[in-house]
């Protein structure tokens, strides 16, 4: 157990910043799999305006540092991939 004051507060800091990186995971995976949804249903509108919600919270979680960029990036490419090969079929 760390003695001094200044490794106390880094302690109490990365905890904060750890709830906080996991609330906005958690939020992402939560937008993703109702987006994932939509498109099983074949509800391809709602999903088209939904992905915009999505890649705009993925861009600010990448941007904040919570995950990478090129995380980012790939994840609204694969859902972008699915709601246009969804819409193809349409």
């Amino acid at each position: 157990m760390p003695i001094k004051h200044a490794a106390l507060k880094q302690i109490r800091k990365d905890r904060k910043r750890e709830y906080h990186n996991q609330a906005i995971r958690s939020e992402l995976k939560t937008l993703t799999k109702r987006l994932l949804a939509l498109l099983k249903g074949q509800q391809l509108k709602e999903a088209a305006t939904l992905i915009r919600e999505v890649a705009k919270r993925y861009d600010m979680a990448a941007s904040k540092g919570v995950i990478h960029r090129n995380t980012a990036s790939r994840y609204k490419a694969r859902l972008a991939r699915q709601l246009n090969q969804r819409a193809a079929k349409a």
